[in-house]
């Protein structure tokens, strides 16, 4: 998996209600830890680049192979940092039980868990759920990443959606085929 390592900036745990910076804190560890890895990757690759062109095929081999482990560490530091702030956000009690929280997330990472989660909700006939994206906030430049990826999987999947007016953070999807509608707020 290629995901970004890049820092999106502000937090990932999402309900202001309950400032837990312990949480915080675990989710920026596992993080950096995820992104200390994708440095020694790169420079194990580098390095075994380097060994073949000066002809050190054994050295160029042991470095890629080191940087292979390093590349399943960056993997494995990302989903425990995706599956704890998944956690935290989505406790039972933060959140309506038709709503999924994606604060935190990588794009890549939403996409996987949403997708789960819509199949899921479709199969035992759920017709809807709420897909809170965020509004960007916490991404470069306050782009919103995971709201046009999510769109997209609607799109791939052929449902339809819709953007609360009052939360452009947050997405009605119909998991039924018909037209994603609102409530009256």
């Amino acid at each position: 998996m290629s995901i970004p390592m890049n820092r999106l900036g502000g937090r990932a745990f999402a309900h202001t209600d309950n400032d837990d910076d312990e949480t915080e804190r675990e989710y920026d560890r596992l993080r950096d830890l995820a992104r200390a890895e994708a440095e020694k990757r790169g420079s194990c690759f580098d390095r075994s680049k380097e060994a073949y062109r000066n002809g050190d095929g054994a050295a160029a081999k042991e470095l890629s192979n080191q940087g292979k482990h390093h590349d399943a560490q960056v993997d494995a530091y990302n989903q425990q940092a995706s599956d704890f702030i998944f956690r935290a956000n989505n406790a039972p009690g933060r959140i309506d039980e038709d709503e999924i929280d994606l604060h935190g997330q990588f794009v890549e990472e939403a996409e996987r868990i949403l997708e789960m989660r819509m199949r899921a909700d479709r199969d035992r006939g759920q017709s809807h759920v709420y897909a809170i994206v965020g509004k960007g906030h916490h991404s470069e430049r306050g782009i919103q990443k995971l709201k046009p990826a999510v769109e997209k999987l609607c799109r791939e999947m052929g449902l339809n959606y819709a953007t609360d007016e009052h939360n452009t953070g947050r997405i009605l999807i119909n998991l039924q085929g018909g037209e994603a509608v609102l409530p009256p707020q």
